[in-house]
């Protein structure tokens, strides 16, 4: 029996077809083989055509199915995971009314500032765990403000993967935890927040049906199903957001688990049983994929923008023709600290973490008699990995505390002097895992259709191998030198 997962990402889709037996991947693919197209018509936007994430997802599947490594029509079940926080509208016809507003779109912040102040900050958190911030309902609260004409044709407000099952099955639903992750659901209510339905004065009947995430969100359609040479009546059993989906993908399900990743930007995901959000809103808090009103489970998301990129910033202007492990070998022939060369990672745009402020990327004490180029990969690197642990102690601060952070072995993690240095200045130990986005969206199916159970989704994740961490006060002392030349640029 076989486990269809996919992975509405912004620069590509991905789908992986996983054996539900031993949980073991049969074979995965990716389309487009360049990045998808970002639209941003002013500075700040970031639109997608949602058509075209479905257009994805097709030739992401049959090029999965020419692998030949599996029979297709043995495939049982669907999952989705998907960028988080987009909004994509749809009219009683389900027909796309205007491009998705995605992730990183930011024109919404000042509507979401001043529901923010109008609902009541301490309301906002102890009902919504968060402000109401750049999210989904802030983003559609712009589109009723801006866009009336559209703002009146909708029928449903849709996540984006909540987009691709319906395509897949003409079915729109949503769950509890796209909900909080949208700003549309009250905690302590438990139901979608009347504060925020009346405050931006939405209709209730514009939200789907409310579904658990471990269901059945729909059955393929026999026309795509004939399309894409599956079995007609497959159930998209799991939809969720990039970084839960994620979480799951690396078993980190349970009060205190973590789990880590560093791509163009770097995420650290917690998991708390308390309804649990910070004062300072420099972290976010969403519902968990097993997330109950009788066992909450709730995820602490910090996210830092400036990571990878930084990281691919320094390659394109030291290193275009050398490979990454190539510059992560001169980076490590240089010694902690960098012989006093600093550098401050926040050169992509506002940083929650920071109080959404925008400091830019800095190098601070350049010695033209002392540094070279390994100098500054290697200060990039600590760099990135100091503000893991800046992140990190704010969540410490919030009641996560980990001996243990797991992680995939991909992006940055791929960088054996970046992993140690994560270990060093956390004084954590990092286990690493393989599977993906794709992957963990096929275990949710699987879970989703009762094929599996989660104990059984994690009995066979193994670690590929961990890193302890070493030199720690060292460290420790190196990073209280960097927090202090961060502080300069928030003072």
């Amino acid at each position: 029996m076989l486990l269809l997962g996919l992975d509405i990402g912004t620069s590509s889709i991905k789908a992986s077809v996983v054996d539900a037996n031993t949980q073991k991947p049969m074979a995965s693919a990716i389309y487009p083989d360049t990045e998808a197209e970002i639209v941003a018509l002013n500075p700040g936007w970031a639109e997608q055509d949602p058509e075209s994430w479905w257009e994805y997802v097709q030739h992401a599947i049959i090029k999965c199915n020419n692998t030949g490594s599996y029979n297709a029509k043995d495939i049982a079940a669907i999952g989705i995971a998907y960028q988080m926080h987009g909004l994509v509208l749809v009219d009683k016809d389900q027909k796309v009314l205007r491009n998705s507003i995605i992730w990183c779109d930011s024109r919404a912040v000042e509507i979401g500032s001043k529901a923010f102040q109008s609902i009541g900050e301490d309301k906002c958190l102890s009902c919504l765990l968060n402000s109401p911030g750049n999210f989904t309902a802030a983003k559609l609260a712009w589109v009723k403000a801006n866009e009336p004409r559209i703002y009146e044709k909708i029928n449903k407000v849709m996540l984006p993967g909540d987009f691709v099952a319906m395509k897949l099955t003409d079915e729109i639903t949503t769950s509890i935890s796209a909900l909080s992750e949208g700003i549309f659901w009250d905690f302590e209510q438990e139901q979608v927040s009347d504060d925020v339905m009346e405050y931006y004065g939405f209709h209730k009947e514009i939200i789907p049906e409310i579904k658990p995430l471990f269901s059945s969100h729909g059955i393929l359609k026999t026309d795509v199903a004939v399309k894409l040479a599956l079995k007609p009546g497959i159930p998209v059993t799991y939809k969720a957001g990039d970084q839960p989906n994620n979480a799951l993908a690396l078993n980190v399900l349970q009060p205190g688990e973590v789990a880590a990743t560093a791509g163009t930007s770097g995420v650290i995901y917690g998991i708390s049983d308390q309804l649990a959000y910070d004062d300072e809103s420099r972290i976010n808090s969403f519902a968990h994929v097993n997330y109950t009103t009788d066992a909450k489970r709730v995820g602490i998301l910090l996210c830092i923008n400036g990571t990878g990129i930084f990281n691919r910033w320094i390659k394109a202007i030291t290193g275009k023709d050398m490979s990454y492990a190539e510059l992560d070998g001169l980076a490590s022939s240089i010694v902690p600290g960098a012989e006093g060369l600093t550098a401050i990672p926040f050169g992509n745009g506002a940083e929650r973490m920071l109080h959404n402020k925008i400091i830019g990327a800095h190098f601070h004490n350049i010695d033209f008699n002392v540094h070279t180029t390994p100098h500054l990969l290697r200060a990039v690197q600590e760099s990135i990995a100091f503000s893991f642990r800046d992140g990190l102690d704010i969540m410490r601060g919030n009641g996560i505390s980990p001996s243990v952070v797991r992680a995939s072995k991909a992006n940055m993690f791929l960088s054996n002097l970046f992993a140690q240095t994560f270990a060093n200045v956390n004084n954590v130990t990092v286990e690493f895992y393989d599977g993906d986005g794709s992957y963990g969206a096929a275990i949710g199916a699987g879970i989703g259709a009762g094929i599996l159970s989660v104990e059984d989704a994690g009995k066979n994740r193994k670690p590929l191998g961990c890193i302890k961490p070493e030199n720690v006060e060292l460290y420790n002392d190196l990073y209280i030198e960097w927090k202090n030349e961060l502080q300069k640029h928030l003072s």
